[in-house]
């Protein structure tokens, strides 16, 4: 299957198929909110139109980027987030990089979002798809985050044609060793927990993959069994 790797900026044109990368941590934490029960994750395109969506439905849970604040109930934080009961819940996320390419992208026929704990599902997702090429968006740094690229590397072996399941081990590893993990690591990242690193690492921790859709004037993520295509 086709593919190239591009950052935001570089984006023109619909792609036929979308795989949004954010390791650190945007897409480790939905897949953390859909594994806690949550039914569905509102894109919002600002911190004002989360805060107005849940202002609309205070029964929705808002979360985003950087430290606690003020009508915010949770941050981007995978392991601060994993003690919370999520069932049946709506959550609206924001975050600075993640959230950012998947609505760049979201009038693509298929958008996935996608981090190392949903590598394999996505993969078998794509693979079940056909199609493409595929467009892998990789979210941080303008293109340039090695722990997305690693990701999305990963994922672009594992649908090669060669039907052989790569080894993640070199690209964890690099992911470990990129500028985000180190942030995170240090301290240097508000709204972050010790742990965030390591639960960002977790190759298949879930057994879903993660489809963003429009649904009415939202852009709507939700967790889809591989071989579901409707």
């Amino acid at each position: 299957m086709s593919h190239h790797l591009v950052g935001i900026p570089e984006l023109t044109g619909v792609p036929r198929v979308a795989v949004v990368i954010d390791v650190m941590r945007a897409f480790t934490v939905a897949a953390w909110a859909f594994a806690r029960g949550a039914e569905r994750i509102v894109l919002a395109g600002s911190e004002r139109e989360a805060l107005a969506l849940k202002e609309r439905e205070p029964h929705w849970l808002a979360l985003k980027d950087g430290a606690p604040a003020p009508g915010f109930d949770a941050v981007n934080s995978p392991a601060l987030l994993r003690s919370l009961d999520l069932t049946g819940r709506t959550v609206v996320q924001k975050t600075t990089a993640g959230t950012v390419g998947a609505l760049a992208v979201a009038d693509a026929p298929v958008v996935l979002c996608a981090s190392f704990p949903v590598a394999g599902p996505t993969a078998r997702f794509l693979r079940a798809a056909g199609g493409g090429p595929v467009t892998f968006v990789v979210t941080g740094e303008d293109g340039r985050a090695e722990e997305d690229r690693a990701c999305a590397e990963y994922l672009a072996r594992a649908l090669d044609g060669t039907g052989e399941e790569p080894d993640p081990a070199p690209y964890v590893e690099r992911a470990r060793a990129s500028r985000a993990a180190a942030e995170l690591a240090a301290g240097l990242r508000a709204g972050a927990h010790p742990d965030d690193v390591a639960l960002c690492l977790e190759v298949d921790r879930f057994p879903f993959a993660m489809r963003a859709r429009r649904e009415d004037a939202l852009t709507v993520l939700r967790p889809v069994a591989p071989g579901d295509l409707l």
